[in-house]
Order: C-alpha cells, then sequence, then structure tokens
C-alpha cells in the first residue's frame, strides 16, 4: 500500500482555507493519503463545537471533500474519505487496500495492525520533541501526523514522523514547515534534533505570522527600550512578517541612558525597521507640577504607563498589533506595569524565562551581529529611577529562572529545590510566582513554549491564601 503523509496548515473553523489546502495536496499517485485531524475541536475550535452552524459547516465540509471523488482514500484525522463516501469506524479501524489500519489520537501499544495512524495536533513545547519521538515503540508500520497551525497559545508545529514494524524512523517532517511525502517503509533515516534556540526561533515567528493572517493585522507596533526583550521582539517580529511592516517606538524618560537610544536606534539599523521617537518627559512633567515628587512606585508606573498611552495611539492610528515584550521570568515575578509595559496585543517571548531570552538572542546574533552587542551585554534595567537595575529587586536571573523551571516546568519537590538554593529564597521566589498570578490573567495573549506555562498548562488561582 503506498502512503503519502500531508502535514499541512489548519486553520480554526476556516472551514473554506482548510478545504482548498487539502483539496490542493491530495496526491493521485498513492493508495492512502494521510492528513492530520481537521475537527473544529482538534484544531483549536474550544466552544465552537457547541455551535450549531459551525458544526453543520464542519459537515458540509467533509461532504465537499468526498463529492471530489478522488481516486485515492484519504483520511482526515480519524475520518475516512473513499469512493466519495464518509466512512467513520467505531473502534478506530479501517480495512484500506486489504490492509488493516488502525487510527487513534493516543498511542496504545497492544494494537494488532498493519499500519497505526497517530493522528493528533500535537502543540510545541521546548525540550519534549526527541522524547515523545523515542517514547513511540511500534511493532507495526507506524505513521503520526500533526498539522501545523496556531490555537490560541498554543502552536502545532508539525514534526510528524513515521516508523517500521522494526521500530526504526524513516520519515521525519520539519516544524512549523508543510511537508508531503511517501513513506518508505524499508528506508531507515537518522533522527534530526534541532538546537532548542533553532526550534524556538521557527515557532515564535511562525506563530506571529499566523497571528496576523488569521486576524487580518499586517503590521505591528513595538516600543523599543535598548534592552534585550523588545530587542529579541524586534528581530523576531521582522524574521515573521518583514522590516517594512513593524515600527519601533523609541520614548526616553529624564532617567533614560544614553545607550538606551542609541543602542535602540543601531538595532533598528540593524534590522532596516522604522522608528519614531517619542520623549514622555513633558507629558510626565506636566502631570507631575501639581503633585509632590516622591520618587516612589506610582511615579514609576506612571512612565510605564505614558508609554503604553503612545504605543496605544500608534497602534489605533496604523491598525497594527501592538507586540508586549514581558518575559517569563518577569511575568513570575510580576516585574511589568498593569496597563503599562503589560500592554499589548501578542507576546512572543512570554514564555521565555530572561536566561532564554539571552540564549536565543545569541543564536540569532550567531553569523553576523542583529542584535547589538550593548545590549546584550548591559545589565538589564527598567531606567525608571536613576541607577536602576532588575537585579535590585530580583534575584540573579540564573537562579531565578533555575527555580521557576524547577517548580514551574519541571514540577519538582520542594525538598529539591532546597536541596540546592537557600530556603527562604525559594519561599519566597514561589510565594510571588502565585501572588502574581492577578497580572498574568490581565496580560495579552502569548505563545506557549514549554509543558507547563503561564500561558497554559498552570492553573493558579488568583484568589487562595495558602501562599
Amino acid at each position: 500500500m503506498k502512503t503519502v503523509v500531508a502535514q499541512i496548515r489548519l486553520k480554526t473553523a476556516d472551514f473554506e482555507f482548510n478545504y482548498k489546502n487539502i483539496i490542493d495536496n491530495v496526491k493521485s499517485n498513492c493508495d492512502l493519503i494521510i492528513f492530520p485531524q481537521a475537527d473544529i475541536e482538534e484544531t483549536g475550535g474550544k466552544d465552537l463545537v457547541l455551535d450549531e452552524k459551525c458544526r453543520e459547516c464542519q459537515n458540509e465540509f467533509y461532504k465537499k471533500i468526498a463529492e471530489k471523488n478522488f481516486p485515492v482514500s484519504i483520511l482526515i484525522g480519524d475520518i475516512l474519505i473513499r469512493n466519495g463516501e464518509i466512512e467513520v469506524s467505531e473502534n478506530g479501524f479501517f480495512d484500506i487496500c486489504d490492509k488493516k489500519v488502525y487510527v487513534s489520537d493516543t498511542f496504545l501499544d497492544d494494537v494488532e495492525c498493519d499500519l497505526y495512524v497517530l493522528a493528533k495536533n500535537r502543540y510545541f513545547a521546548m525540550n519534549t520533541y526527541k522524547d515523545f519521538v523515542d517514547s513511540i515503540e511500534v511493532n507495526s508500520d507506524f505513521v503520526f501526523v500533526s498539522a501545523i497551525g496556531i490555537a490560541d497559545a498554543n502552536v502545532y508545529a508539525g514534526g510528524s514522523f513515521s516508523k517500521n514494524a522494526e521500530n526504526e524512523l524513516v520519515l521525519q517532517m520539519p516544524l512549523c514547515k508543510e511537508d508531503i511525502d511517501t513513506v518508505d517503509f524499508s528506508r531507515v533515516v537518522e533522527f534530526t534534533d534541532e538546537p532548542m534556540e533553532a526550534q524556538v526561533l521557527a515557532v515564535t515567528t511562525f506563530a506571529l505570522k499566523e497571528y496576523c493572517e488569521n486576524t487580518g493585522f499586517k503590521k505591528v507596533v513595538l516600543g523599543l527600550s535598548g534592552g534585550i526583550d523588545s530587542a529579541l521582539t524586534a528581530a523576531l517580529a521582522v524574521k515573521a512578517i518583514g522590516a517594512e511592516n513593524v515600527l519601533g517606538i523609541l520614548m526616553p524618560s529624564m532617567y533614560s541612558s544614553e545607550g538606551s537610544v542609541t543602542d535602540s536606534l543601531k538595532l533598528a539599523e540593524n534590522l532596516g525597521m522604522k522608528t519614531i521617537t517619542e520623549p514622555i518627559t513633558p507629558m510626565f512633567d506636566k502631570f507631575m507640577a501639581e503633585r509632590s515628587r516622591e520618587h516612589d512606585l506610582a511615579e514609576e508606573n506612571l512612565q510605564a504607563r505614558l508609554r503604553a498611552l503612545i504605543l496605544m495611539f500608534y497602534s489605533n492610528r496604523d491598525n497594527r498589533l501592538l507586540l508586549s515584550t514581558g518575559n517569563k521570568s518577569e511575568s513570575a515575578m510580576g516585574f511589568g506595569t498593569l496597563y503599562g509595559d503589560l500592554a499589548g496585543g501578542y507576546n512572543l517571548i512570554c514564555d521565555l524565562t530572561k536566561t532564554n531570552v539571552y540564549r536565543l538572542s545569541n543564536y540569532i546574533n550567531k553569523n553576523k551581529e542583529i542584535i547589538p552587542q550593548e545590549i546584550i551585554d548591559k545589565a538589564p534595567s527598567a531606567e525608571l529611577h536613576p541607577g536602576q537595575r532588575d537585579q535590585d529587586r530580583l534575584p540573579e536571573y540564573e537562579v531565578l529562572d533555575d527555580i521557576i523551571e524547577m517548580y514551574a516546568e519541571g514540577n519538582k519537590s520542594f525538598d529539591d529545590m532546597y536541596a540546592k538554593y537557600d530556603k527562604s529564597l525559594v519561599d519566597e521566589v514561589i510565594k510571588k510566582i502565585y501572588r502574581m498570578q492577578y497580572k498574568r490573567h490581565q496580560c495579552c495573549l502569548g505563545v506557549r513554549l514549554t509543558e507547563r506555562s503561564f500561558c497554559s498548562g498552570l492553573n493558579m488561582p488568583i484568589v487562595q491564601k495558602f501562599y
């Protein structure tokens, strides 16, 4: 049985797009072509599954494909279309070309069949793909097929693969790229494991491109502070949708260092993107003219919120998507201002700790300097008062990020964390993670990059008395 695997883009409830992408990629020189799941629920539809009109459109979607009467058997998830008919199996088994084909969205190791099809749109999470491939141990020919696309925070990144009955890898498809290939179960291939940074670069840029395409945005805007987070976000945005569609706003204050401006301008020149400079000092001084100056948190937050006003103006005026630039470390500690620097419509780096922000930035610079080295080397600072440094209020990022990853991502025990770090420090970090959930609850949508992210996978209460 000649089998083809089609890893294609699918969009949530965009039945016209999905229909065209499937029929355009049906191959006639095979017996069976396997597409990813395309049901509303399986492409991120959530409660759209309860919408009667949407369900009717989904049924019509399958009927229209069947009406094409292609001369091949077509699997779309667990739906089989052949001879102009739609077939659904109650037990998962189909007889195709005298082969016993089993289709499921979970892997069971005790199913007797000739071909096992695992149809599951799997969301991307760092450092999990190879373990997933290795965890599938088969004794029959096997195909895993996943779509590429976005479902709110989740990114379906593809990575479809096949193994033969000897549990040998015979096909591996790339991340975030459409791919169609014939499976040769006798052709053993080597597993290709790209560096984590390359995977995250592919996923985040793909996510922004897909988000803009699905929501109608053509352009984006972000604030350029001269810091590493906004620099990385700008670099990702330019790679995703082109420099001509990215606008950076410089908003220096009386506390901004000269480098915050010059480094931002150098970054923009390297990326080929346009910038506008809008100092916030006049607005700040006018507001504070009749108020006492106490150099406190209220004044710091005022600066952040004045910047948000400017950014939202350009977002509204030019119909640009505002990119938020907060990272996971800051999010965990509540190191951001609601309706200020946390304002935005989409965040590419919200699931990257500060340590991983630096790793990805250095990776982007591996061939030539794109993000100025001055930005990478400088001590992180919000520059909201003279001489401010992040580490004045936060633990060293190397330590903080390890604790965050151990607790939030690794689900490690407190004993494990106490064995590595001071108990009072660990307790304070965990306490802040819970206490700052109210801020994260009000932040914009972002790209999920880990199994247990603040975007999805961690369900923390806002109102609680334990921490």
